[in-house]
This record gives structure tokens, sequence and C-alpha cells, in this order.
């Protein structure tokens, strides 16, 4: 197949998965034949190898519920919507504190009498 993920996907090596992966949504090829998209149960590391396990598909129709995997092919990881909001309120909240400390000392807008 050749999956290389979508634009809004983040391209990790397997071996990279941690617990914080937890609960986010993969996509990767297990072999050339499939295309696998879940959400992360568990994640297992042998010497050479990442066990994925996927939450929500045993009995669904014969779908295999873990795949082991090389720790050097790609997977491909949802954004985590939260981290997102969280790192884009941050920097929001970082544009409005250096507006009030008049981070704009180049532009001296007062009204002066």
């Amino acid at each position: 197949m050749n999956y290389h993920g979508t634009g809004n996907e983040k391209e990790v090596l397997a071996s990279d998965l941690n617990r914080t992966h937890v609960g986010h949504t993969v996509s990767f090829e297990p072999d050339e034949f499939t295309l696998v998209f879940g959400k992360i149960a568990a994640i297992a590391r042998k010497e050479s190898s990442v066990t994925i396990a996927l939450r929500g598909v045993e009995g669904s129709g014969g779908l295999q519920s873990s795949y082991s995997i090389p720790g050097s092919q790609h997977v491909y990881l949802q954004p985590d919507m939260l981290t997102n909001t969280e790192s884009t309120i941050k920097d929001i909240f970082g544009k409005v504190q250096e507006n009030l400390r008049g981070g704009h000392k180049g532009d001296d807008r007062t009204d002066r009498l």
C-alpha cells in the first residue's frame, strides 16, 4: 500500500510510542496488504518490535486486536485535541499578557494631553 498518513497526522517511529500515546488514534500498515486505524489501548515493547493493542476491536468481525510491528516502522498519530487546545490557550494568554504589559513599545499610541 505505502501509506504515509494524512496532512494532520504526526509521523512517529513505533519505538517512540509510550504511555502518553495510549488513547490516541493511530494509523499504520502492519503488512503490505493491510491499513489499520484505531485507538491505542496498550503498547508493549519487545527487543526489536512494538505491539500495539487497539481499543474496541474484540469481537468485531474477525479483526485483530493487536499488531506487532518493527520498532523502526513509522506510525501516524492524530493530533491530541486537548494538547492542541491547551497550547492555543497558552499562546493567546501570552499575547494578552504581552499587550497588557505594553509589549509593543515601538508603537506608542497612548493619548497625550
